[in-house]
Order: structure tokens, then sequence, then C-alpha cells
């Protein structure tokens, strides 16, 4: 029986040697920091043509993190590739020879995976903060203003979240292409024109991604034209049961099917 301190090295020492683990992350990276960057000096140009309605729901700390939406998008693809790649190469069936406890062996996976993607977050997040407020200068925000900082650590936490549900759905459905075949056009564009039609918004209020992002939300209503039924808490809150479902199904599948 292998330990659990075992296993962890183990999965460490894969993910490490994997060059999508290193692509994908620095890809969330950069286009998350860019877009952000990009798009605070838009805006930071343009202040003045923005009426009185519109500053009034200026949110500085959520312009910063104008990249997520493209940013997550490579969260997706790493936390696929983590799962899907041993099932691709055939190498899951010696890892589960190595590790038989099939609960200990996905812990494992989840554990440094979703450690690494929430370390890589909460730099991501930090960095497009400061520079994002940078760039906006006189119309940027500080850490100490009210919210912001959860707002810049809930960055993180979304983006390690995001890793750790598409984990889950790739472990259910045991295929890289099909999960992402999923994924990426839910997050990309089923939830994104759901939240713009106004019939179809309350349901996807509550999509992982939508509640999730309100965490970044400092100045009610940037986001959505009303404040919603939740608060960012809450709104991670449903993110986390998201996620919890996403990893329940991934163990039940793994526990019960054969490799």
């Amino acid at each position: 029986m292998a330990s659990v301190p075992a296993v962890l090295q183990s999965e460490w020492t894969k993910i490490r040697t994997v060059s999508s683990t290193i692509w994908t992350l620095a890809v969330a990276f950069i286009v998350t920091v860019a877009m952000g960057v990009a798009l605070s000096a838009l805006l930071s140009s343009t202040f003045d043509d923005l009426s009185q309605a519109e500053r009034g729901t200026f949110d500085p700390t959520f312009v910063s993190f104008s990249g997520m939406i493209l940013g997550q998008l490579a969260m997706v693809v790493f936390g696929v590739l983590v799962v899907g790649s041993e099932y691709s190469s055939g190498m899951i069936r010696t890892s589960l020879a190595a590790v038989p406890q099939r609960g200990a062996f996905l812990f494992s996976k989840l554990a440094v995976a979703g450690a690494l993607a929430l370390v890589v977050g909460l730099l991501t997040g930090f960095v497009s903060f400061f520079l994002g407020q940078a760039v906006l200068g006189d119309h940027g925000t500080t850490l100490g203003e009210p919210h912001v900082l959860r707002a810049v650590i809930g960055s993180g936490l979304y983006m390690g979240l995001i890793a750790l549900f598409s984990m889950g759905v790739a472990t259910m459905l045991r295929s890289s292409m099909l999960s992402l075949g999923i994924l990426m056009p839910f997050f990309f564009l089923v939830s994104q024109i759901l939240a713009s039609v106004p019939k179809a918004k309350e349901v996807a209020r509550y999509f992982p991604d939508q509640a999730g992002s309100k965490i970044m939300q400092v100045v009610p209503g940037a986001l959505n034209s009303d404040e919603g039924p939740y608060t960012p808490w809450e709104g991670m809150g449903i993110m986390v049961l998201w996620v919890v479902a996403a990893l329940i199904g991934g163990y039940l599948v793994l526990k019960k099917r054969d490799a």
C-alpha cells in the first residue's frame, strides 16, 4: 500500500514533467494579465466619455480581471490534460496498479494540481490587479479599499476552482477531447450567451463561472444591470458546490469502472 506522501510526490513528479503544465499555466497568466492591462488602458483613456451612471458602476478592480474570461479557458485545458493525458497515454493503468486505492490516487492528483493552479491563480490575480491599477492611474483603487483584497484573493480561488471542476469532469468522461469539447463551449459560449439574454439570465446566474466570478466584483452592478440574488461569497459557495459535485462524480466513475 503506497503512503499518501509517496503518492503526492509521484503526482508532483508527473505533473511537473508534462510539457502541457507549463504552457497552459503560462498562457493563463499571460492572457489574463495582458487583456486586463489592455482594457484598463482603454478605459483609462476613455473615462471622461463615460456617463454619470456608468461612472457610478465603474469597478476598477474588476476591470483588472477582464482577461479572466480567456485565462480561465487555459485553466480548463490544464485541468483536463492533467487527467486526460493519463487516459490517452494508457498510463492510468500503471498509476492504478501502483496505487490501487483509487480515492487516495484521485485525492493526491487533485491536491497537487489544485494547489499549483491556486498558486498560479493568486499570482495572476495580484499581478493583474497591480498592473491594471497602475494603468488606470487616478481612476484606480488600492488593496486598502473595502472588499478589494477579497476580490483579488477571490480571483485566485476562482482560477483554482475552475481547474478542479475541469479535472472532475475529465475524470468522469475519461477523454480529453470530449471534456474540452463540452467545457470550452460551455464556459466561452453557452454561459456568456445565456447571461446576456434577459429571460435566461436567472438560470445562467447559477452556472459555476457566473456565480464564482461574483467574488471579483467590488462595485454592485458592475457585472450585471442588477445586483443579483446572492453576495460574492455566496456566489463562490455556489461554484464550490459545482466543483464538489464534479469531483464526487469523477470519484464514483473512477471507483466503479476499469481503467
